[in-house]
């Protein structure tokens, strides 16, 4: 069953002889609980994909459906609530809030949304990702892969459709980014996530159930349709 399914996504930027081809078109399926990365050389249309796919950007045309629900017919504040409850997003900087220790970092989203937090579920995670012992730490006092790990705990905290992760080891060592890489692909099959990352490493890719790989705004190769 898709979980995300993308129609005839297009856009430009720039106008005239100066178009820029972001999207051309382009038109995917992901199944739930696939770990799907997606490569491109800088400037392909990989992180306009992403962030279509997330509801933080706009097509020119085309549609995104994400849980059986189209992204753009939501207003603002729909769209927002959608995006908090049904997408966990982890990017390349932590985004982690400094005066927050890393339990209060994990279970942010869920107090802003108005929820009750589901403790055993949290510590599950934690435990997994290897953060017990540092539950009361701020974020200055762990390692850049540690924060990661706690980033990932909070895009997994709220229970989300799909995590979407853009480049999220790009400021770790190669043996870093592969523990990470490692433990995410652990918490998707545990707790059944559909994972859609991207990624320029080639041998994190190949960590993926699926690799789509995108080249001026086009699907080149992988293709866009889930397996199956």
């Amino acid at each position: 069953m898709n979980i995300v399914t993308a129609n005839a996504l297009k856009k430009l930027y720039g106008s005239g002889t100066n178009i820029v081809k972001a999207l051309d078109h382009v038109t995917l399926e992901i199944e739930h609980g696939e770990f799907v990365t997606i490569i491109g050389t800088s400037g392909s249309g990989k992180s306009t994909l992403l962030h279509m796919l997330g509801g933080l950007d706009f097509p020119d045309s085309g549609e995104v459906i994400v849980d059986g629900q189209s992204l753009f017919a939501l207003s603002p504040d729909e769209l927002t609530i959608f995006r908090r409850r049904k997408i966990g997003f982890i990017f390349q900087q932590f985004n982690l809030i400094p005066v927050l220790n890393v339990y209060e970092n994990i279970v942010l989203p869920i107090e802003l949304d108005g929820n009750q937090v589901d403790e055993e579920y949290v510590q599950e995670i934690i435990t997994l990702l290897g953060l017990k012992d540092k539950v009361y730490n701020l974020p200055h006092q762990l390692s850049g892969g540690q924060q990661q790990r706690v980033a990932i705990a909070r895009a997994l905290a709220t229970k989300p459709s799909i995590i979407l992760a853009d480049e999220p080891t790009g400021n770790l060592d190669s043996k870093t980014s592969l523990d990470v890489i490692g433990l995410l692909k652990v918490t998707s099959d545990r707790f059944k996530q559909t994972i859609i990352m991207i990624t320029h490493n080639e041998e994190i890719a190949q960590m993926a159930d699926r690799t789509i790989r995108i080249e001026d705004g086009q699907i080149v190769g992988g293709m866009g349709y889930a397996k199956g």
